[in-house]
């Protein structure tokens, strides 16, 4: 049996769970955590979700926006980190999770794993390519130095181009090199270079440091601005260990920046005596030259033919050539008007005027033929005609009647009285003769 003896108190869910709430907010207000990431996931709210677990447990954690935008890292499922929170609990769930404030890769640095990422995926993009890296000019016009102006890594550059190349045009353009506002400057004076274009080369410089001081070499935005830049950018930073993200992206890496000084010029000094030996073999050249057209030239001179005589021998070959001519033209002459006497004389023989004659005459033969024909042809057929019409008007009706027949037949039926028992007395009857017709009726047979 329960005792209800005593008073109880009875909580409803949202009461307890607010007790909760306080309970765990008061206790651990905040706290330092690590574990293993896992379950990460990024809504479109751009919050970050996960779940922090070791052997044992696991608590899900969120960390908000406005948060993990300072981190220098991506996390990934499988990565250890160590975090800074409190502990809250969501009361429509009733579930208690972590709100991180911090967070950091346990065991490497934040910044060493920033850079690994963000190495391996410009590299995937092609940014460390050899194909886009820009060969450096023999003799730069310009030279620009992007350091900072106070530093000693400038005047190491400077000391290093005059004393290899002096006069020659050096701009600094000033930037910090370290610090918050340090990738903002530098990728801005990239832009002004790039805007400009006067400049041949670019040194990017800044003395050695630790992964820290050399953040804003290892960002993205100074790594893209180098990529871009149509300028070969020579990367001089840190100390010949040290290893940037730019110096992975620039056209050319020095060790450092009294490196870069030596080689983006050559020596004045090699240059002046490298163009004294080309001075010097181009003049004995020069003379060699000269000497082999004299001697050509003294060749050619005892080769030459006297112009007289030259003259003389196509005076006579002219001479030969007109004669040649001369005889060919006369020849081709009479045989052309030989052709035309034997094609006029054909072209007479088949004058359309003889022709028409000779066709004339022959159709005035054939038209009397003709007629002769024709008239044979009818004399012919009239003597036929004469005797047929004889033979028939022998075999006429007509002839017959003529001979005192006469023809009898029913009237008005006209049928021909054969046989005096095909007729009644009374009946009349049709009687042609030779000179008319008589209608009669019969009174006996």
């Amino acid at each position: 049996m329960i005792d209800t003896s005593t008073q109880r108190r009875i909580y409803k869910v949202s009461e307890l769970t607010a007790e909760i709430k306080v309970l765990l907010e008061e206790n651990f207000p905040l706290i330092w955590i690590t574990g293993e990431i896992s379950n990460f996931r990024v809504p479109l709210s751009g919050h970050f979700y996960f779940t922090l677990k070791d052997k044992s447990a696991q608590i899900n954690a969120v960390m908000f926006r406005a948060q993990n935008r300072k981190l220098k890292f991506y996390p990934e499922d499988g990565t250890s980190v160590t975090g800074l929170g409190r502990i809250s609990v969501y009361e429509p769930r009733g579930n208690y999770q972590l709100i991180l404030e911090y967070l950091e890769p346990a065991g490497a640095g934040a910044i060493q794993v920033a850079f690994e990422q963000l190495k391996l995926r410009l590299a995937d993009e092609g940014l460390f390519d050899e194909k886009y890296k820009k060969p450096l000019p023999f003799l730069p016009k310009k030279i620009s130095i992007i350091t900072s102006p106070s530093g000693a890594v400038v005047h190491d550059i400077l000391k290093i181009l005059n004393r290899r190349f002096s006069n020659l045009n050096i701009e600094i353009v000033p930037s910090n090199v370290q610090g918050d506002g340090a990738e903002k400057e530098i990728v801005s004076a990239l832009d002004l270079l790039q805007e400009r274009g006067d400049a041949d080369v670019v040194i990017l410089a800044r003395g050695g440091g630790s992964m820290e001081d050399m953040h804003a070499f290892n960002s993205e935005n100074v790594a893209r601005a180098i990529f871009a830049s149509n300028i070969p950018v020579i990367s001089a930073v840190g100390h010949e260990t040290d290893y940037s993200i730019a110096d992975f992206v620039a056209d050319l890496r020095a060790s450092t920046p009294s490196a870069a000084a030596e080689m983006a010029v050559p020596l004045k000094h090699d240059l002046i005596n490298r163009c004294g030996e080309l001075s010097m073999l181009l003049t004995a050249r020069f003379f060699r030259y000269i000497n082999n057209l004299q001697v050509l030239i003294k060749g050619l001179a005892q080769r030459l033919i006297d112009p007289h005589k030259k003259i003389e021998d196509l005076r006579l070959r002219i001479d030969d050539l007109t004669s040649r001519l001369v005889r060919i033209c006369v020849n081709n002459l009479a045989q052309r008007r030989e052709r035309l006497m034997w094609r006029t004389e054909s072209l007479y023989k088949n004058s359309p005027l003889r022709q028409s004659k000779k066709a004339y005459e022959k159709l005035e033969q054939n038209k009397d033929n003709l007629v002769i024909y024709i008239k044979i042809y009818l004399d012919k057929k009239q003597f036929s005609l004469r005797e047929l019409s004889a033979r028939l008007h022998s075999l006429s009706p007509a002839a017959i009647l003529e001979r005192g027949y006469s023809i009898t037949s029913t009237h008005p039926e006209g049928v021909v009285v054969r046989d005096p028992h095909t007729v009644a007395v009374g009946q009349d009857l049709e009687v042609i003769v030779a000179k008319g017709t008589l209608f009669c009726r019969v009174k006996g047979k």
